[in-house]
């Protein structure tokens, strides 16, 4: 049988997933170098790190701060670098402060945006840009 919709009994009593979380890969091409940005500078922790060949890369990290995930990876198969995620976060402004107190390079911001979210950008190493944002007045 073949179509959409279904018109089968299974259709009606399967099991519906409910999606949970997106974690976001981003291409990093040393890990140390990454590992230093996201945790000492960013605020991440590392949740784990999975080296295969015993060396440094490549490598498949997980990383969480709060209660945001974000993985990166120099697997070459992994992404291309120069990636994108957005964070959600309280406080854009308090954020800024805290990282600008630790150095980091601030691309963009804190702004306003016309589409009604404060958002402030920074960027890693291999160019991945990581956004922070919240609602305005939110």
């Amino acid at each position: 049988m073949s179509g959409w919709p279904r018109t089968d009994s299974r259709a009606t009593t399967a099991k519906r997933y409910m999606f949970k979380a997106a974690i976001p890969v981003l291409h990093v091409s040393n890990s140390a170098a990454a590992e230093e940005f996201y945790c000492n500078r960013l605020g991440f922790r590392q949740e784990f790190a999975y080296r295969p060949f015993g060396g440094p890369d490549p490598c498949y990290m997980g990383l969480a701060r709060d209660e945001a995930e974000l993985h990166v990876s120099s697997f070459s198969g992994d992404g291309v670098a120069g990636g994108v995620v957005f964070l959600l976060v309280d406080d854009v402004d308090e954020l800024h402060e805290e990282l600008r107190r630790k150095g980091v390079p601030i691309d963009t911001g804190p702004i306003d945006q016309d589409w009604g979210n404060r958002e402030m950008y920074v960027k890693d190493a291999d160019g991945n840009s990581i956004r922070f944002f919240c609602p305005i007045g939110g």
